[in-house]
């Protein structure tokens, strides 16, 4: 196979097949590194070189012409995720969920991170604002 042809099944299957429902996933350390592994397994598998070669990740990335890794690609899904339900008119069931605080405390320990969390850390990455999912053309150039 051809690196074109390994790199079209890569976006077609693999990368379709790794995201499935990624919109919704709560990113934490250990589940970015197994995705950054993952894909990383992949772009090595196909270029044919092993890790005792100890050829850098940028090297493998450039040779595969690789421009946009699996964990940018998430992180824009949930963006664009976030923006559309943020649009839908109140009493959509998808927004109250998104709304929706559990009653009660939490238990005692380190606080799980929330989705919304992670949402928030990433609109801080993008220079993003609360309300700028108003404006939804906007909102797409600056989360690509």
């Amino acid at each position: 196979m051809t690196p074109k042809t390994k790199t079209h099944t890569y976006h077609a299957i693999v990368k379709s097949t790794i995201t499935y429902a990624a919109e919704t996933w709560c990113l934490k350390a250990k589940t970015v590194a197994k995705l950054n592994s993952t894909e990383m397994d992949f772009w090595r598998r196909s270029a044919r070189i092993f890790r005792k070669d100890k050829i850098r990740n940028t090297i493998i990335k450039q040779k595969m012409n690789v421009t946009r890794s699996l964990l940018e690609d998430i992180k824009t899904k949930q963006l664009q995720w976030y923006g559309h339900v943020s649009r839908m008119e109140e009493g959509r069931l998808p927004k109250e969920v998104m709304k929706w605080r559990p009653p009660g405390r939490r238990k005692r320990g380190r606080p799980k991170r929330a989705w919304a969390d992670g949402i928030r850390g990433l609109m801080g990455e993008k220079g993003l604002m609360e309300d700028d999912w108003n404006d939804r053309s906007t909102w797409r150039k600056k989360i690509l």
